[in-house]
């Protein structure tokens, strides 16, 4: 299989990036499935009913959320109704939506997606590693899998890093989301998952973390909050990463970073 996650979608500019190079990065890498990650693609704040049927209309299949999954009101019904569109795994029980489901792929490969949020410097959720562990014991990768990611939406890097080697060999790919800044440690672990530690965002870079610079800085330099945190709608760069794997076994043969467009230099599989 050829799969490519791409890190959070921040604004206008990341949303409209997306939806205009998808078609053409989905026929250049020959991709059999696409998933992204929504959380800030509403102004940075969530995501719509409307944004999401943009992208899975422009070539998305699945969108994973984080911790601004439930910053726009009319989510919550929407997430019960459309399995496409989900959240951690590890929100309390009854909690709308799902974090954990199987999608068919183009070639009619399965395809696990379990989305978790971090707890260190997170807010305080159910274990996220026993939520993939469960997930995991259910979609079996090789079995009734043939690919699964896990996307891990946290703030710090070990949990990162730990949640990579806690699934190495149970699932074809482990990344993470929400800090907005792409990692160079994409590789693939000793049991056979790829993995790394961000994936960045897609979104303008002339930011702070995708955001106008000025509101950032004056809230650190002078600890006064003078408004609202707005999107930067400058030219905005893809970032994601690009993984094959073996169809027999699901395991990641390879794994390399994707960016297209932007301040950031392009990089391509």
């Amino acid at each position: 299989m050829k799969f490519v996650y791409f890190g959070d979608i921040v604004g206008r500019a990341g949303r409209d990036a997306l939806v205009d190079r998808l078609p053409s990065i989905r026929e250049r890498l020959d991709l059999d499935f696409v998933v992204a990650n929504g959380e800030n693609s509403a102004g940075g704040f969530g995501i719509t009913q409307e944004i999401a049927n943009r992208l899975m209309q422009s070539g998305v299949d699945v969108i994973t959320g984080g911790n601004h999954s439930w910053d726009q009101r009319d989510i919550m019904d929407i997430m019960d109704h459309e399995p496409r569109l989900m959240r951690p795994a590890n929100f309390p029980e009854g909690t709308p939506g799902q974090g954990a489901a199987m999608f068919m792929a183009r070639g009619g490969q399965t395809v696990a997606v379990i989305n978790v949020m971090g707890r260190i410097f997170m807010d305080p959720l159910d274990d996220p590693f026993r939520a993939v562990d469960l997930a995991l014991s259910e979609f079996t990768l090789g079995r009734r899998a043939d690919f699964v990611l896990v996307d891990i939406h946290a703030e710090a890097t070990s949990e990162k890093m730990a949640m990579g080697h806690f699934a190495d060999g149970r699932a074809t790919l482990v990344v993470g989301s929400h800090s907005h800044v792409p990692t160079a440690d994409a590789q693939i672990l000793p049991g056979g998952t790829a993995y790394q530690t961000d994936a960045g965002m897609c979104g303008d870079y002339n930011s702070v973390i995708g955001m106008e610079k000025e509101e950032p800085i004056r809230r650190f330099t002078t600890k006064i909050s003078g408004g609202r945190f707005v999107p930067a709608n400058g030219e905005a760069t893809l970032c994601g990463v690009y993984v094959e794997s073996d169809d027999r076994t699901g395991r990641a043969v390879r794994v390399a970073p994707l960016r297209v467009g932007g301040r950031l230099a392009e990089t391509w599989p």
